[in-house]
């Protein structure tokens, strides 16, 4: 299990949850209630399920693809910590996982 904290664009709400491994956050976050859209439904055919990790827990995930960052490229308040949460799966080795809501949602890709 990831112990999964979501925090607001504005930093004042924070939602704490567990999540087994094998699931991606982008399910994570909409079970939750995130503002997540997702709009290719985690196809990584757009930039809706943009998130920002911590800085702390960003070296505990993979890199992301240069499909992914592309995709970036095309969110709206991106940071060096930006990730798709349609690419990020939780492991087992992953113990907790803290991210934040961007600001604004834009998709460029028109969909």
């Amino acid at each position: 299990m990831t112990h999964v904290t979501f925090i607001s664009a504005d930093g004042a709400d924070r939602s704490e949850v567990e999540a087994a491994a094998g699931k991606r956050l982008l399910e994570v976050a909409q079970s939750d209630g995130q503002p997540l859209e997702g709009t290719c439904e985690g196809q990584m055919a757009c930039s809706t399920c943009h998130v920002i990790v911590d800085p702390a827990d960003f070296p505990k995930l993979p890199r992301a693809s240069e499909m992914e960052e592309d995709l970036l490229d095309l969110a709206s308040h991106v940071t060096r910590t930006s990730r798709l949460a349609c690419q990020i799966h939780l492991t087992e080795g992953l113990v907790s996982l803290t991210v934040r809501m961007p600001g604004v949602v834009r998709n460029m890709q028109g969909r």
